[in-house]
């Protein structure tokens, strides 16, 4: 067991709290990643606030990216000092979804009170979303990472961990957009601007951003957006179908997200 820091809540709605924590080496499947970026999501911020309930103490954060700093036995094509991008999205590969191809929707459940982490004085800390990652260094399934290249900054590689792959999962493998279909997205925040990016990349003829900001639009119309509607306009279901000349094939509500 090694010691690192993390930030830790204690109770629901409160600071976290930074101080020390056990991590233990990984095991099968396993590796540990010393992390050099994480990012907030609106999910981490939910769960400090007590809005879904779960273990105390804990350590969230989910998106992530650092180096391999250690790997367990059957780990292949992994080795320390490799980059790699750090998500929630853990697979078991044995379970009916992923023997199907579908690894996202893994049936096979995880214990974060049992996982690598202990208080300092090895006491229960939940290891929330298989992840943890608002600490030093992380142990994760393999799984959950994927090698990045060298030179992509760590601090823009670990939005693809959640908020790019939400909003490009939603396209490709959700709606399983295919080219020349239209689509509506109706928020232009990060899990939108991502939305509208898969459409683009899946060859959408149309793809129509909706949003209360005009600079928000813009930054649409950056990611692939070929309109843009302000949701503060009288019927803006009117534009949106104008600059389509039809009704949508997939519509991607982001608002929240």
């Amino acid at each position: 067991m090694q010691t690192i820091k993390a930030a830790v809540c204690h109770e629901f709605g409160k600071p976290l709290v930074i101080e020390d924590i056990r991590l233990r080496a990984p095991e099968m499947g396993e590796i540990e990643v010393t992390l050099d970026a994480v990012a907030i999501c609106h999910s981490d911020i939910s769960y400090a606030e007590g809005a879904w309930g779960g273990t105390l103490p804990a350590v969230y954060g989910h998106e992530a990216a650092g180096r391999v700093t250690g790997v367990g036995a059957g780990v292949n094509g992994l080795s320390e000092g490799d980059p790699v991008v750090v998500t929630l999205i853990r697979a078991c590969g044995a379970c009916p979804s992923c023997g199907g191809g579908r690894p996202t929707g893994c049936e096979t459940a995880y214990d974060g009170d049992r996982g690598p982490i202990t208080t300092a004085d090895g006491g229960v800390l939940h290891q929330a979303m298989a992840c943890g990652a608002f600490a030093e260094k992380v142990v994760v399934h393999h799984s959950q990472v994927v090698k990045m290249p060298g030179e992509m900054a760590m601090d823009a590689a670990c939005l693809l961990a959640c908020g790019v792959i939400t909003g490009i999962g939603a396209v490709v493998n959700a709606a399983n957009l295919r080219a020349g279909q239209d689509v509506v997205v109706i928020g232009a925040g990060g899990v939108g601007l991502n939305a509208i990016q898969g459409a683009r990349i899946a060859g959408a003829r149309r793809i129509v951003a909706v949003d209360m900001s005009e600079a928000k639009l813009d930054d649409a119309r950056a990611f692939g957006a070929t309109d843009g509607v302000l949701a503060t306009e009288a019927k803006p279901w009117r534009a949106a179908k104008k600059a389509m000349g039809r009704g949508a094939d997939a519509v991607f509500v982001t608002v929240g997200a």
